[in-house]
């Protein structure tokens, strides 16, 4: 067959394909005159776009591109029917073509969604032109409406009227054609009078077509002779379907357990459809492939999308579904299938059931089959011996190189343990993808009008399709607005999980299985729970703090190395994480982190661990200063989200330990209007706790003095600091190193505002005692006698500022080295003195020292004035 290749809207003609045919949309529609057609000859001459049936290949075209797909097949212009061989061939194909389509699209070119008052009154009215719309009575288009596993109709405006399952009522009473035969069962399940009856009110352009359209319908093949009339035509096509029937080779009976009807609202997926098709049934050997991903993904709907594609493809193959999430549905499942596949002995008591299954399907009499196992989330339940007596469940899987097995799991170590390297990894929807889902889903099509709040829906829905059909649900039933959804989910954290706890009615999952987005993952927490405690630890850790850039050093250390690289295997192995690409910080799914969240809150161990993380945070901070800044801002997000939780009362001294840390981050990161509401509800809480005097509270008095002074806020700061040295001095003595600090800080606070000679009685005073105390090249010394030189300096004291600065550096080189960044500050002053008086050499000598010294260490100290002595 030819494709149309779409590209940049250009069409080009592939060659005659054989093999490795793509996946490819076709279009199924009613012709006008040759002559508005776009033929064969048209493309090859780069021709045609200006009749009037160039606009359905657009649209084909573009359609093909909303479902990610880059070929189309049009019958128009993909047949050369100039040349009788190859219309002959596609003639005997095009059932097959259309069966093995990946989309089906019906254009009505006469049916409009445009024009109307609102969608009620358009309903009515494409309703009634589409029952007696054209495309029901030609000939042709029954194959197009039997063959496809999906068929959606469109208007000429490309707007979706529904597909073959929501409109499965109207067709039914339009052609009269048997509802299972609408649903996808073989045409050989039906008599051959009543699929002729099918056919029997509808016409073709050549009388002999009418017989010509009927091939694919029966099964059977036979050469064109236009001019033979409808009667021979007919004729031969009996003699032909009587042979097939004789000969007993136009289909032969299979196994069919698939405990779900095919999914009319099934989006997207291609890809990964197209690759899972490629590894089953190979003819080397039995084909085992694994799909995995996220619950609520999507994983089921893919296997049940890709065994109904089997099952149009290979009439003569088996398809076993097998429910995997206990020992007892699984067992029951064998059971079923063993009695299905007619194997004698299976009701017997002592039968191993499942060993009879696998050497029945391990035989070649067997013939093509495919089992899935669905739901295999439990590796145990696959390689441990339920008894000493019994095998393993991994061990009874049959072999056969007719045969192909598909398991669907949660874990992606199970899927590897299953299927080796065979795994597909499933992801949230695109958002293209997931805007199709959501109209699929909805009543009110005219919702998705609002393109702003669909996007962030679907956004805040992590375009998770399980999510987005439960959303659907809840507008429909509702009658609300995508907009009122999205407010809901924007409320407190219990009213969101209430919302997404609300269950559903799903066609395509299991009865005994919750739907709710909420409740959809507690099998996989227990089953982590109980295999990886340790996993379970790190997934409860991390609902209580922020979702995104999780430091992995932020996690409480394990047991082993080992153990803390399988805990982060596990949880990437069920979808709940993902790594940065970095990879030193994991993100963990949105939704994840919500129902996680709401899983402790039910174990009644929300509380106790968002005690042990704010705990693991002071821990991992440690001392917060200016110099270590790179370490600890990744906590920061953090360290918020654990603030703000009400589960730790505020007066808890491990959160005001902790509030008090982040108070430092924020102050050392500059934001000084931010440090001050942790500093004021420290110093609040640790006055009634500790009292006035106490020495942290002292402390933290000094802090919050610091952020009102770095602010410019002079009369705040200095009063708290007033108030703050009034005590110390009372309580701890005038000696007192905490005295001293805060002296040397209310000085700096004078300086600050140009009150030199308050500033210097009070530096003076804590340079004479600390010389005494601590010695005259201790560190905090020689800060009050730099802090004493840049007073005497703004004063323009320029001798006594150069004596004191030049000790501080000789000192400083001695004890420090030349390179430190203490060093560098007092060349700094040194030379901002020299240059003050005018003695411009020895400054810039002085500064070019500087430069060269710093020039190799700049990305990691900045140029810093006067240190003062606050926190």
């Amino acid at each position: 067959m030819r494709l149309l290749k779409c590209s940049d809207g250009q069409f080009k003609l592939t060659k005659d394909l054989v093999h490795d045919i793509p996946s490819y949309a076709i279009l199924s529609h009613t012709w006008g005159p040759d002559t508005e057609e776009v033929s064969f000859r048209d493309l090859v001459d780069g021709t045609g776009k200006d009749k009037v049936g160039y606009e359905k290949i657009k649209f084909c075209a573009e359609q093909a591109k909303r479902d990610g797909l880059q070929y189309i097949w049009v019958d128009t212009c993909c047949i050369d029917k100039s040349n009788n061989t190859e219309l002959s061939r596609a003639i005997n194909s095009m059932f097959h073509w259309y069966q093995n389509a990946a989309r089906c699209y019906v254009y009505l070119s006469d049916i409009s969604a445009t024009g109307y008052e609102n969608s009620q009154q358009c309903g009515l009215a494409w309703e009634s032109a589409f029952r007696v719309h054209r495309w029901f009575t030609r000939g042709w288009t029954l194959q197009e409406l039997l063959a496809p596993a999906s068929v959606e109709f469109f208007t000429q405006d490309g707007w979706r009227l529904g597909d073959k399952k929501s409109l499965e009522q109207q067709i039914h009473e339009i052609t009269g054609i048997a509802v299972p035969a609408l649903r996808g069962s073989d045409p050989s399940q039906f008599d051959v009078e009543e699929r002729f009856k099918w056919a029997e009110t509808r016409q073709t352009t050549h009388e002999e077509d009418w017989a010509y359209c009927l091939l694919g319908i029966f099964g059977v093949f036979m050469p064109l002779i236009y001019g033979e009339g409808k009667s021979n035509a007919v004729r031969r096509l009996k003699r032909e379907i009587a042979d097939a029937i004789s000969r007993g080779d136009a289909y032969k009976n299979c196994t069919w357990m698939v405990p779900f009807e095919q999914n009319p609202s099934f989006t997207g997926r291609e890809s990964e459809l197209e690759f899972l098709r490629q590894m089953l049934f190979t003819g080397h050997q039995t084909a085992k492939v694994a799909i995995t991903g996220l619950g609520g993904v999507g994983k089921t709907q893919l296997a049940l999308e890709l065994v109904y594609r089997i099952r149009a493809e290979h009439k003569n193959c088996s398809v076993i579904w097998i429910p995997a999430t206990s020992k007892e549905t699984l067992g029951q499942a064998y059971l079923n299938a063993a009695g299905q596949l007619g194997i004698s002995g299976c009701e017997d008591d002592k039968a191993d059931v499942k060993r009879l299954v696998r050497d029945h399907l391990s035989s070649e009499s067997a013939g093509q089959w495919l089992l899935v196992f669905d739901n295999a989330d439990d590796v145990g339940m696959w390689v441990s011996k339920s008894t000493p007596e019994s095998g393993r469940l991994i061990d009874c899987l049959p072999r056969s190189s007719r045969g192909s097995i598909i398991f669907t799991t949660r874990d992606k170590k199970t899927a590897v343990r299953l299927a080796g390297r065979n795994v597909v990894e499933m992801s949230e929807m695109d958002e293209a993808g997931g805007k199709q889902l959501l109209e699929k889903h909805l009543v009110d099509h005219d919702l998705l009008r609002s393109k702003g709040d669909a996007t962030a829906l679907l956004a805040r829905l992590t375009y998770l399709p399980l999510a987005i059909v439960q959303a659907a649900v809840y507008i429909n039933a509702n009658g609300i607005g995508l907009g009122d959804y999205l407010s809901l989910l924007e409320e407190q954290e219990e009213d969101v999980i209430d919302l997404l706890s609300e269950d559903f009615e799903d066609e395509g999952r299991y009865r005994d299985v919750k739907n709710p987005v909420a409740t959809t993952w507690l099998i996989s927490f227990e089953q982590i729970r109980q295999g990886d405690p340790l996993a379970a630890d790190y997934l409860s850790f991390m609902a209580c703090i922020d979702a995104k850039d999780i430091p992995q050093s932020l996690l409480p250390p394990g047991q082993s190395r080992k153990k803390e690289i399988d805990a982060m295997g596990t949880l990437q192995g069920y979808s709940f994480l993902a790594k940065r690409s970095a990879g030193s910080t994991v993100n963990i799914h949105r939704l994840v982190h919500l129902a996680t969240r709401n899983w402790l809150r039910k174990e009644g161990q929300l509380p106790s661990w968002t005690g042990r993380v704010i705990t693991r945070l002071a821990e991992v901070l440690g001392d917060v200063s200016h110099d270590n800044r790179v370490a600890w801002r990744s906590y920061m997000p953090h360290v918020y989200y654990a603030l703000g939780s009400r589960l730790i009362g505020e007066d808890d001294e491990d959160r005001l330990n902790l509030l008090w840390k982040y108070g430092m981050c924020l102050y050392y990161d500059g934001r000084y209007r931010e440090a001050e509401a942790p500093f004021e509800r420290v110093v609040e809480s640790r006055k009634t706790k500790l009292g006035a005097d106490h020495p942290d509270t002292l402390a933290s008095m000094a802090n919050l003095a610091a952020t009102y002074r770095d602010q410019g806020r002079w009369e705040e700061a200095e009063e708290l600091q007033a108030k703050e040295l009034e005590i110390c001095t009372k309580v701890l003595g005038l000696k007192h190193p905490d005295t001293l600090s805060s002296m040397a800080n209310l000085a700096s606070t004078y300086r600050d505002q140009g009150r030199w000679e308050e500033a210097e009685k009070l530096e003076v005073q804590v340079l004479e005692i600390r010389k005494i105390k601590l010695g005259a090249d201790h560190p905090d010394t020689l800060t009050s006698m730099a802090n004493v030189a840049a007073t005497y300096r703004h004063q323009g004291r320029w001798e006594e500022a150069e004596k004191l600065e030049m000790q501080v550096l000789e000192i400083r080189k001695i004890k420090l080295g030349a390179d430190h960044p203490d060093t560098l500050t007092s060349m700094a002053n040194l030379a901002s003195t020299y240059r003050k008086q005018g003695r411009l050499e020895e400054a810039e000598e002085l500064q070019a020292k500087e430069l060269k010294i710093s020039w190799n260490i700049s990305h990691l100290f900045g140029k810093i004035g006067p240190i003062t002595e606050t926190l």
